[in-house]
């Protein structure tokens, strides 16, 4: 699990990078790979759906010389190439799964459904980001809503997140969204790499069911990381805890392989690789916070 989870940030680093050139911002590998870690370590720590890892993400950036609109914009691509890229695995998995027997109707329905979502959210942020109307409004209110979630815990900060800085980078945003869009054949390298990322965490879960003693379906794995992933970003508990195990446990079930073995894998999957992710991702992020604050 170690080398897999290695490559993966290493896929992530070069995937930030490779973004990041397009807007002739020039980052170091090693700074990407570290701020990797920090972001797995905010994004399981923290519930949002992502939310939480694109601000901190805009505020490491600082450090480096890049502005909030080319961070969110790169996180948000991230995003988009993730999702996309999936497919290609998802249809695999299926192929594989149906040379086995093991395509019900349940299987059959879930692969469209995450599919469908996939699509649809890709389409949808495309349009969003093609206008620049489009970006200020959706943001504007989106900005709005998280200020008024903001206040139920801090009632006396009406604004933590200030609406005309916010709507100053959503114009910047739209900006850069048209450099990269006029670089297209330039978004092969960061495709790759997002294709690498999700290879490399669904073999993470394979390799725990060699450990296992048991070669399943590749299929059934790749189809229940994908549920269990996509459920986890709407979680309200830290890392999905809870929601992603029993997701991920009722799709490997469906999909052919014995409960007495997807209990077992799926829990030792979950301790064995959030200790590799969060304990160095911990280190560094508490690093980084102590160095910004002395600045």
């Amino acid at each position: 699990m170690v080398p897999l989870q290695i490559l993966n940030y290493d896929a992530y680093a070069r995937l930030y990078r490779s973004f990041f050139n397009i807007l002739k911002e020039r980052v170091s590998y090693r700074s990407m790979y570290r701020l990797s870690l920090e972001m797995m370590f905010v994004n399981h720590v923290l519930p949002s759906g992502g939310v939480s890892g694109i601000s901190y993400f805009g505020l490491r950036m600082r450090s480096f010389g890049v502005n909030a609109a080319k961070a969110t914009l790169v996180q948000l691509m991230k995003f988009m190439l993730i999702f996309v890229s999936f497919q290609i695995l998802l249809v695999a998995g299926l192929f594989a799964l149906a040379v086995k027997g093991h395509v019900n109707n349940f299987t059959i329905l879930i692969s469209a459904s995450v599919i469908t979502l996939v699509v649809v959210g890709t389409l949808t942020g495309a349009y969003i980001l093609e206008s620049r109307s489009r970006i200020r409004g959706f943001l504007t209110l989106l900005t709005k809503v998280l200020n008024k979630l903001i206040q139920v815990i801090r009632p006396r900060y009406p604004e933590t997140i200030n609406l005309q800085k916010a709507q100053n980078t959503f114009e910047d945003l739209h900006e850069n969204y048209i450099i990269l869009k006029s670089n297209w054949p330039a978004l092969k390298g960061p495709l790759l790499y997002a294709l690498i990322a999700n290879i490399t965490e669904v073999a993470t879960v394979y390799v725990v069911y060699i450990a296992f003693g048991n070669f399943v379906n590749v299929g059934a794995v790749i189809l229940a990381y994908a549920v269990a992933n996509f459920a986890g970003l709407i979680s309200v508990l830290p890392g999905g805890v809870g929601v992603y195990e029993t997701l991920m446990t009722a799709v490997l079930i469906s999909a052919g392989i014995k409960p007495e073995l997807a209990i077992p894998v799926v829990i030792m999957y979950r301790i064995l690789s959030m200790f590799i992710q969060l304990a160095p991702g911990y280190v560094l992020y508490h690093r980084a916070m102590n160095h910004t604050s002395v600045k």
